[in-house]
């Protein structure tokens, strides 16, 4: 199973929450980017679009922190809660469409964040949240279920911090059907709850729903050692997003950003495996322009030349 695109690799977007931070939009609460589901669906859409115009050819919904339960204490009802997890995937296939004519081949990505996002606590850089296994399969269960519904091209299942937590994942991904590239949040070698990279890319293997397994919301210094474990336990095409790098402040829920993704990086992922690359918390519209710019040097013998910016 794949994913067609018209190039050999896929260039992903970048961080929803920083192309939406650029628009001016108010990111603040519990639902993140979900937020603007109820109240501003057209930022949302422009935030696509500003993603595919810059080269991406994958844009990923605003669905990383929405869940029934989430937007239930949010203060909607159920229906109206699930609506809004299924409208995260028709904006985007909306403004997918809209290029069709002059983009063929653009993709939507269902965003699958893990539980401690809705815990939005910043777990989703610890993991090890302390609830059994069947508490996360009725998260993600119901989710998953609407997601495939509204009809994306794939998950996008991202920033997993457990081995534990992709125990459950997998065998959901895989009852649906749907395709899908999973990638963990990881540190030092390690996944964020500090598993060994080899044991929990293990947990992948086999799948019959995965197209891709790697990394994202991470230092991008950590991503080559990611993407070597995982090609390695899956056998599979490896995706790499890392973050603008800095840290994730849980008190205020804002990143305090470091510097830009260093391009020269790209070209050690993609010999090591990486057929999947875009960038993820601070990485906005510029940068994935800079990136598509060294995709598309790479595709014509030119991969070493310096970046533009």
């Amino acid at each position: 199973m794949s994913i067609a695109t018209e190039t050999p690799i896929a260039v992903l977007d970048g961080g929803l929450s920083t192309a939406l931070e650029q628009q001016g939009a108010d990111l603040r609460g519990a639902l993140w980017t979900a937020r603007l589901l109820g109240t501003a669906p057209e930022q949302l859409a422009r935030a696509h679009r500003a993603y595919y115009d810059a080269g991406a050819v994958v844009a990923t919904t605003a669905s990383y922190q929405a869940s029934v339960e989430g937007l239930v204490a949010a203060g909607y009802d159920v229906a109206e809660a699930r609506r809004l997890i299924s409208l995260s995937v028709t904006v985007a296939r909306d403004v997918r469409d809209e290029l069709a004519d002059t983009r063929p081949g653009l993709l939507v990505a269902a965003s699958v964040g893990p539980y401690g996002a809705h815990l939005a606590d910043g777990s989703e850089y610890r993991g090890r949240y302390g609830v059994p296994a069947a508490r996360l399969r009725d998260f993600h269960a119901p989710r998953l279920e609407l997601l495939a519904a509204a009809g994306p091209d794939l998950f996008a299942v991202e920033t997993i911090p457990d081995a534990a937590e992709a125990e459950v994942l997998v065998p959901l991904l895989d009852q649906l059907g749907v395709p899908a590239w999973f990638s963990y949040s990881v540190r030092d070698g390690t996944t964020s709850a500090g598993q060994p990279l080899a044991e929990a890319y293990a947990v992948l293997g086999g799948s019959s729903s995965l197209v891709a397994a790697g990394v994202n919301c991470s230092e991008q210094t950590d991503v080559l050692g990611a993407v070597r474990a995982a090609v390695a336990a899956t056998g599979l095409p490896a995706v790499a997003y890392p973050n603008r790098g800095g840290r994730w402040d849980a008190e205020t829920k804002t990143w305090q950003y470091a510097g830009p993704l260093d391009l020269a990086l790209v070209d050690g992922w993609v010999a090591a495996g990486v057929r999947y690359v875009g960038g993820c918390c601070g990485t906005g519209p510029a940068d994935i322009a800079d990136l598509a710019a060294r995709v598309a040097g790479m595709s014509s013998g030119e991969g070493c030349r310096s970046s533009t910016r």
